[in-house]
């Protein structure tokens, strides 16, 4: 049975990416996590890009722990900011901020901007590396929108800019979708779903 490591310490996107290999993958494949692994070194995420951070996590856990690895790296861009937070979505006030702060600071930057301003994506990319073959692949997803005057009712933890965004597709929050809604526009899952069929393990 092949193994792969899922490289991310957040629970919701481990959860959704444990979910979505399983959806999409039809051979066996033992999921492994960075708690099985028992790796608790972390690289510093130094790239200019989703892509670039996603290959530094990717490369480094896979070193580590001589395991194919899969890593990824997103958040959120808004054109109005000069595409920030971007890279910075998670440290954007520092790694030990919480999800009520990022919130609450998102909306006190974009104060008194209108609709049209407040154009955003929520951008991801997923980085598969293997130390004993040398591959590596990428994709990339995106999902467009813009950010809302005031947070959703509902949040999901670990994804704090989720409850600002309203998905363009369907004019909701992205925390307010419905299951068959959001997985019509998962960005993580659409990516992941490209990604499989390059590993061929569908």
């Amino acid at each position: 049975m092949k193994k792969i490591l899922i490289a991310t310490g957040n629970p919701a996107k481990m959860e959704e990416l444990k979910w979505g290999l399983k959806l999409f993958s039809k051979k066996g494949i033992r999921l492994l996590t960075l708690n099985d692994v028992r790796v608790e070194e972390k690289p510093e995420e130094k790239g200019a890009t989703f892509c670039e951070n996603a290959k530094i996590k990717a490369k480094f856990y896979a070193q580590k722990t001589n395991l194919p690895t899969l890593a990824d790296d997103g958040g959120l861009i808004i054109p109005a900011l000069n595409n920030q937070p971007g890279v910075y979505s998670q440290r954007w006030l520092g790694y030990k901020a919480t999800d009520e702060e990022l919130i609450n600071y998102t909306l006190l930057r974009l104060k008194n901007l209108p609709k049209e301003k407040r154009i955003a994506f929520l951008q991801v990319c997923l980085c598969f590396f293997d130390s004993a073959s040398r591959k590596i692949f990428f994709e990339e997803e995106s999902i467009k929108g813009y950010i809302a005057q005031k947070p959703s009712n509902k949040k999901t933890f670990g994804y704090p800019f989720r409850a600002l965004f309203i998905v363009e597709k369907f004019n909701k929050y992205y925390d307010e979708l419905t299951g068959k809604e959001h997985h019509q526009i998962n960005h993580r899952l659409i990516a992941l779903k490209r990604l499989i069929k390059k590993l061929e393990i569908c």
